[in-house]
């Protein structure tokens, strides 16, 4: 019955939470009411059975405990009228309302709690941590150790996030023009990084960690479903659905990294990727209907065709998907892909990522001259992958004892064991004698 419970929890707990919300304005103690009725559940169920539709019986305690928690405030009269003086009597097995009750409004409650998890008034930390609570079902316990970080911590961040919202008077709504545009930002950044955690961990034994890639991407068809006029959210869900695909490829049989230049292209997910291009065909065709190229192209600029930095990421993930061999990847394009890429979305990374492109579409000697370009970039001091980057481009060029020193540094810099131990053995196959193997710095992380 736990497994039972805990899987109805998983599915319907984002809109039983965003629902309560909606009534009680607050997303603390709508949770806090949400928890009580799993408590109920978890008592009354294996005695009753599950009922026929478990997410309406948890609404309908939910806002029972509603009631009771306004009665104790003595505010039940002005709040029982809000909430329906009907719902006071009614019990959890009659449904023919409360079905109503948990399906309106459903899209746009989820909506709501969505921009109010990854409110920009909360750090990147705490949006990801509330998201991952709120709406992936996810409990303390499993976002501390996906992230490995301290339970306590998570915790602490969970609880500051709240309590930011209710001081800062965050409105439990859906934001409208130019704050919709900037809040989807942040929106589609929280979904960005819980994915990139997965598919590349930053620290830890393990190289991916798909459980995370999974609640990113049912996050991003959430949204998708939510906001189907909106093409970077369609830009990002082909990202994930295509990066995904690659993901039994990237860990070999004793859990150890696989670059994308050595996968087995066969253990790629096709129906991923068909989702993921079919995503992306979505996505640049509203971005087109959207914006007018016609004065970059005239500019002599790359022309980005309105596409945003998730839909151009796409674009880029898609050429690896559709070549069939690595030999067919049409590394010309992915180049001026991160070209357009560094107009709408200029960072580092982007470039690092650039210049690994231009030594595969043009040789090593211009990709190493574009990272060399990039050494003095404060930014990247501890980045493990430049010094990566630069040690698989002087392999190309035989330069086996400078490579041998940048894998070494590149190792030191990584907090990842099993992304350590792959460049340590990078670094030992420089030795003279030894033979050579060509790898590509994997794509794992776009924007770091």
């Amino acid at each position: 019955m736990q497994r039972t419970v805990d899987a109805v929890w998983r599915i319907e707990s984002a809109r039983l939470i965003a629902g309560l919300a909606r009534m009680v304005h607050d997303i603390g103690v709508a949770e806090d009411l949400a928890q009580d009725a799993l408590v109920a559940a978890m008592e009354q169920w294996p005695e009753s059975g599950v009922p026929e539709n478990p997410g309406a019986w948890l609404m309908a305690v939910g806002k029972r405990r509603a009631i009771d928690q306004f009665r104790r405030q003595e505010r039940l009269e002005r709040k029982v009228g809000q909430l329906g003086r009907d719902l006071e009597f009614q019990q959890p097995n009659v449904e023919d309302e409360l079905v109503d009750a948990i399906d309106d409004d459903i899209g746009d409650d989820l909506l709501r709690l969505i921009f109010t998890a990854c409110h920009p008034v909360l750090s990147v930390e705490a949006r990801v941590a509330l998201t991952l609570r709120l709406l992936g079902g996810l409990s303390t316990d499993e976002i501390a150790r996906a992230f490995l970080v301290p339970e306590t911590t998570v915790a602490q961040r969970i609880v500051r996030a709240k309590r930011t919202l209710a001081a800062r008077k965050v409105e439990f709504e859906l934001p409208r023009g130019e704050d919709r545009t900037a809040r989807m930002g942040s929106v589609l950044e929280v979904i960005y990084l819980i994915f990139n955690e997965g598919y590349a961990a930053t620290a830890g034994k393990d190289w991916v960690r798909p459980a995370l890639c999974e609640d990113a991407l049912r996050l991003g068809r959430i949204l998708a479903g939510l906001a189907p006029a909106d093409a970077e959210v369609h830009g990002l869900v082909a990202l994930l659905e295509i990066q995904a695909s690659r993901l039994r490829a990237r860990v070999g049989a004793a859990g150890e990294p696989v670059l994308l230049l050595d996968q087995n292209r066969a253990l790629w997910d096709r129906l991923l990727i068909r989702r993921g291009l079919a995503a992306l065909e979505r996505a640049e065709s509203l971005a087109a209907a959207q914006t007018d190229t016609s004065s970059s192209e005239a500019s002599g600029q790359v022309p980005c065709g309105g596409r945003g930095p998730y839909t151009l990421q796409a674009a880029i993930a898609a050429c690896h998907a559709r070549a069939v061999v690595p030999e067919a990847t049409d590394w010309v394009r992915i180049a001026a892909l991160y070209a357009a890429l560094m107009q709408v979305a200029p960072s580092p990374v982007v470039e690092l990522n650039r210049a690994v492109a231009l030594g595969m579409a043009f040789g090593p000697e211009v990709g190493l001259q574009a990272v060399d370009e990039l050494a003095a970039e404060q930014t990247l001091q501890s980045y493990h992958l430049l010094p990566s980057v630069r040690g698989d481009l002087l392999v190309k060029l035989g330069r086996k004892e400078e490579a041998r020193a940048e894998f070494e540094r590149a190792a030191s810099l990584t907090r990842n064991e099993r992304e350590r131990t792959l460049l340590l053995d990078r670094a030992a196959a420089c030795h003279p004698g030894l033979h050579d193997h060509q790898h590509l710095a994997d794509d794992g992380k776009f924007n770091g």
